[in-house]
């Protein structure tokens, strides 16, 4: 059978080839399968006409004017336009066995110094060449604009849209959306661009995948993008939109600038410029349809090149896997600190859209069907878009007892974990808690440092507190995080701690929730060592201020919550009785007798006993206590350091405190004073201590 080949008139049918009677049949197909050795683009030209205007560089049409075609990627007149004197050899006629981008004169050089010679005879294969060269190479002026051209006219040509209308025909009448689009106008591909994820036949999604890979090596072919961005393209001075530019590693750059622009703004930094909200939608667009792989992230591609070489040599392309592997690697010493500044930009794009991150999107999908974590009409898509929102909602599935799929929890315990390690990556940290970071906090960035100093400060620790919306930051931080369920999401802790829970919780599986509670059971015994209770000491003040990040607290006291305390869900809250203020109210119901009213169940109780005997430990775990005693703890017990010598103190001058802190001490004393013996955890609070104090313990 003889190769197909690409015309070299306008007036000759886009391919010719000679066809098999066994493939006549389906022959159009066929033909058009031909299609994926060549690029095409999402945009038809109506979007990328060169905006009136004069001065701004922005608004004027090219010093140079972009070199015209006559053919499908063949440059020649067109419209009249003359044709620059550096390309006129290319606008002769080409014999018919098809048009090479590599017989042209002005990417001749180029093509030998770059591209392997098995490329040259695939158009794809040498565009994608000399695209993705390294970025100190340089190629010549009217080769950048033959390419550029190349690409632009694919989008002229009315096969362009019948092209996918025939090969993805099927995908086309399943996915309603792309259905109902308008004909003519570029929209049709773009809708399949949007849906790729979703399409199943396997040459659509071949076809789609080559389009989709020329199309964000240049920004100006991203269907509507220069007309929605444009303004803020020129407002802030992210570079030029001229055809013809030069520089193609400047297009990556582009919306490398307004990402990081957008991420300004949500962080509420100083001068920050407030994008319009279209040009806005189309950056989280471009992220979102880059996320599967990071080859569309030009930008990112370019900077992270040669440590994606050096970390992620054996990952394959495709399905966010290289993204995946570079933000494991962030913090390595040998990371490049041009690459770990894209990566973390990439990464706050997710926090602001889920959709931005291709395999978190893909493993929870079903889920987030499932238990309608999209479907609230009342609130606004970027709000419902958060990463944080998503990972309550589904982290409130799972604490509730209900299925989350394994491939949707491991992708959960990533982003978990990469919260935790980067406080940058919460907006709300950064804009809340700027004066305690620069304070207390500076050069601590890496492996979650900076989130742990600020529980240090908040804690009191350092001789100061933090303020009630810094506080507010890190308490939602960490209920997004959800460090309680797992540790080793919390990269410092575990790294900490890793020699204590080798020897005094070895017999609990890693990753059970049971290994906070058992290092707090070991909290200063021999076994502790030093690092491991200061970061504990810091995580747990945060979770026993909301009873909800205790798994184990919560997941047998969640009815008895409801019941008598009139709580609602996990990642709800109520004026009326606020995450603080459950566990006080499950402690004044736990001993009261059948006569006094509703009383906890026997699973609550036991985990009610086992959280006082912790508090017992540091009054900071307890917020009732440490709120209404601290004029009584200044007064009394300032010298007392020691393990539990606080609480100690308090009971011993209870006579003498303040009403609302007696009142608090009385009532932990008497509920101290009925806690069965056989309820004390190891290495906590010991008999000899309540006897010297005087309790009555039931055996």
């Amino acid at each position: 059978m003889g190769q197909p080949t690409l015309s070299a008139h306008a007036d000759v049918p886009l391919y010719s080839a000679t066809i098999s009677p066994k493939m006549a049949a389906s022959g159009r197909v066929h033909l058009l399968l031909l299609l994926m050795s060549v690029p095409f683009c999402l945009c038809t030209v109506q979007g990328l006409k060169a905006p009136s205007g004069n001065g701004n560089g922005l608004g004027n049409p090219p010093a140079n004017p972009p070199v015209p075609v006559n053919i499908i990627g063949a440059p020649g007149p067109v419209n009249n336009v003359p044709v620059a004197p550096a390309v006129a050899a290319m606008t002769q006629p080409r014999r018919a066995t098809g048009w090479k981008l590599a017989e042209e004169q002005s990417c001749r050089d180029d093509l030998t110094r770059l591209c392997p010679k098995h490329t040259w005879s695939n158009n794809l294969a040498v565009l994608e060449c000399l695209q993705d060269r390294k970025e100190d190479t340089e190629i010549a002026v009217d080769c950048n604009h033959l390419l550029w051209n190349y690409k632009l006219n694919l989008t002229m040509d009315p096969k362009f849209e019948s092209v996918a209308m025939e090969i993805c025909k099927s995908t086309i009448t399943e996915i309603k959306e792309c259905s109902e689009e308008e004909r003519g106008k570029g929209y049709l591909v773009s809708c399949l661009v949007d849906h790729r994820g979703n399409i199943t036949e396997y040459q659509c999604h071949q076809y789609i995948t080559k389009m989709t890979s020329i199309v964000f090596s240049d920004y100006r072919l991203i269907c509507g993008f220069m007309d929605k961005c444009r303004e803020d393209i020129n407002t802030l001075r992210c570079g030029s939109i001229n055809v013809g530019e030069k520089d193609i590693h400047s297009q990556g750059e582009v919306i490398a600038c307004l990402e990081k622009a957008l991420v300004r703004e949500a962080e509420q930094q100083d001068q920050a410029h407030p994008i319009r909200e279209e040009c806005k939608k189309s950056i989280m667009r471009v992220a979102e349809l880059s996320s599967d792989d990071f080859h569309l992230d030009r930008f990112l591609y370019f900077s992270c090149r040669e440590d994606r070489e050096r970390f992620c040599e054996n990952t394959q392309a495709g399905e966010g896997k290289v993204y995946k592997c570079l933000f494991s690697h962030k913090f390595e010493e040998a990371m490049s600190e041009k690459c770990r500044e894209a990566l973390t930009t990439r990464q706050k794009l997710i926090t602001q859209d889920y959709k931005v991150s291709y395999s978190l999107t893909k493993a929870c999908k079903a889920d987030l069907r499932k238990h309608r974590c999209n479907l609230d009409t009342n609130m606004p898509r970027a709000r419902e878009a958060r990463l944080s929102y998503l990972l309550l909602c589904l982290e409130s599935a799972v604490h509730r007892g209900r299925t989350v799929s394994e491939d949707c929890q491991g992708e959960m315990l990533e982003y978990r974990r990469m919260l935790i390690e980067d406080f940058s990556l919460s907006p709300e940290i950064v804009l809340h808690c700027r004066g305690e970071i620069e304070t207390h906090c500076s050069g601590l960035h890496r492996k979650g440092r900076t989130l742990h100093c600020l529980m240090r400060v908040g804690r009191g620790d350092k001789g100061s507190t933090v303020d009630g919306l810094c506080q507010s930051a890190l308490q939602t931080l960490i209920q997004s995080a959800d460090p309680g369920s797992d540790y080793r999401i919390d990269r410092a802790l575990n790294e900490a701690c890793e020699s204590v829970i080798q020897t005094a919780c070895k017999h609990i599986r890693s990753g059970d929730p049971m290994i906070l509670s058992c290092l707090m059971e070991h909290l200063y015994t021999e076994k502790m060592v030093e690092d491991c209770e200061s970061r504990l000491l810091e995580l747990q003040y945060f979770i026993s201020r909301d009873w909800k990040l205790d798994p184990i607290l919560y997941k047998k006291c969640q009815g008895d919550a409801a019941r008598l305390c009139h709580t609602h869900g996990w990642n709800e809250t109520s004026e009326l009785m606020p995450p603080g203020a459950v566990f006080s109210c499950l402690y004044r119901h736990a001993y009261r007798t059948e006569e006094q009213g509703r009383r906890l169940s026997r699973d609550c109780k036991v985990e009610v006993q086992r959280i006082l005997h912790q508090r017992a430990l540091d009054v900071k775990l307890d917020p009732d206590l440490q709120k209404r005693c601290l004029t009584d703890l200044g007064k009394w017990c300032s010298d007392k350091t020691g393990t539990g010598q606080e609480l100690e103190c308090l009971q011993d001058h209870l006579e003498d405190l303040l009403s609302g802190c007696g009142e608090v001490v009385g009532n932990l004393t008497e509920l101290q004073s009925e806690v069965p013996l056989s309820n004390l955890p190891e290495g906590q609070l010991s008999l000899q201590h309540f006897t010297n104090q005087g309790f009555m313990v039931v055996t």
